[in-house]
């Protein structure tokens, strides 16, 4: 874990020379001051924090199973969309159900269309020997103009409505807000919903089915070597399927997170750009579950505290995507950060996907 640390340390520091090269040294301490006041400075950006972080959370986990079973699921994004539309559908179309099984049902939904999405290119790579990589990414197109065509049908846009977006789904299917639970003031109206239990939840769940199961030590052998694997009687193709349908899943989660949580409905973009942030929360947080969480709170905390610098100093927000783009390329390139850091190195890996498992 010290390289991810280092790296997060080193792009934070080039993002302060960027700040004193175009806005002026004085603007560095107000810029990066608002960012943490942003992020965790009271209860508020606290809240904020955890819901941008709910979704990467989710989709990192998804993204993270691939790295551990040697695959490189780069189709979080059409599994999100997949799985949200498919909690939307549930949500709108089923009536008359109380909010203890609305919810679970919704959720369901998201999750199995997401496996179903992220079980397809699992498949037919174990089939046909189709890269991974090729179809996610062809089948987060397919994902993406699917909703823009529904969004098109009478049936899935509220009554008297023609602009692209989706049915209302029902009170009983939306995620409930947590801090409205609590009595003292301030707390209505913050984001953060259920969502974000459900995120960490979910990451016990990947740890134990990891490194507690038979099911994640084969994951983990295929991932490793599946030549190995499949000479000690292990299934490589079965390994291949599961690990992609359950990452799918976990993308299908993230994306009904988004469309039962605050949106309560679906529309095109939605989901947009997250399978790439995905990409960057598992890398960063080496593909285990503790260091995806860790690694999508560390984003949720960019994303609510930019918002903040941005209207609190001469900083624009687009300073944090360069800033998370410089601890993705740091992640990357290791030897780059043991050499600024000198650091010594480490055992090396081989190949990317299965390189990032270990």
């Amino acid at each position: 874990m010290v390289i991810p640390l280092l790296a997060v340390v080193l792009g934070l520091a080039i993002g302060a020379v960027i700040i004193w090269v175009t806005a002026g040294a004085g603007q560095i301490a107000p810029a990066y001051g608002a960012l943490f006041s942003g992020s965790v400075g009271g209860i508020r950006p606290i809240a904020d924090t955890l819901f941008n972080a709910t979704p990467l959370i989710l989709a990192g986990l998804s993204v993270a199973i691939g790295f551990k079973a040697g695959l490189f699921n780069i189709g979080a994004e059409g599994q999100m969309i997949v799985g949200g539309t498919l909690a939307v559908l549930v949500g709108f179309s089923v009536t008359g159900l109380p909010a203890l099984v609305h919810i679970p049902l919704a959720l369901l939904a998201g999750f199995i269309g997401g496996a179903v999405w992220g079980g397809i290119p699992g498949y037919l790579l174990a089939r046909t020997g189709a890269h991974e990589v090729i179809t996610t990414i062809m089948l987060n197109f397919v994902a993406a103009q699917g909703l823009a065509y529904m969004l098109r049908q009478p049936w899935m846009l509220p009554e008297g409505r023609i602009d692209p977006i989706s049915k209302p789904v029902e009170a009983s299917a939306r995620l409930p807000r947590i801090l409205d639970w609590l009595p003292f003031e301030g707390a209505s109206g913050i984001r953060l919903h259920l969502g974000f239990l459900l995120a960490i939840a979910a990451a016990f769940v990947v740890y134990w089915l990891l490194f507690k199961s038979t099911l994640g030590f084969e994951f983990r052998a295929v991932g490793s070597n599946p030549k190995a694997a499949a000479y000690g009687g292990m299934s490589v193709t079965k390994a291949t399927v599961l690990s992609m349908a359950i990452a799918g899943g976990l993308g299908g989660l993230a994306g009904a997170n988004e469309t039962l949580g605050l949106l309560g409905s679906a529309s095109n973009g939605f989901a947009a750009g997250a399978g790439f942030d995905a990409i960057a929360v598992a890398l960063l947080g080496r593909s285990h579950p503790i260091g995806v969480v860790l690694a999508g709170l560390l984003f949720g905390a960019l994303r609510a505290g930019g918002r903040a610098m941005q209207v609190q100093s001469e900083v624009g927000v687009d300073l944090i995507v360069i800033v998370q783009a410089l601890i993705i390329i740091f992640i990357a390139a290791p030897e780059l950060v043991r050499a600024v850091f000198r650091v010594r190195g480490g055992r090396r890996t081989g190949q990317v996907a299965r390189g990032w498992a270990k």
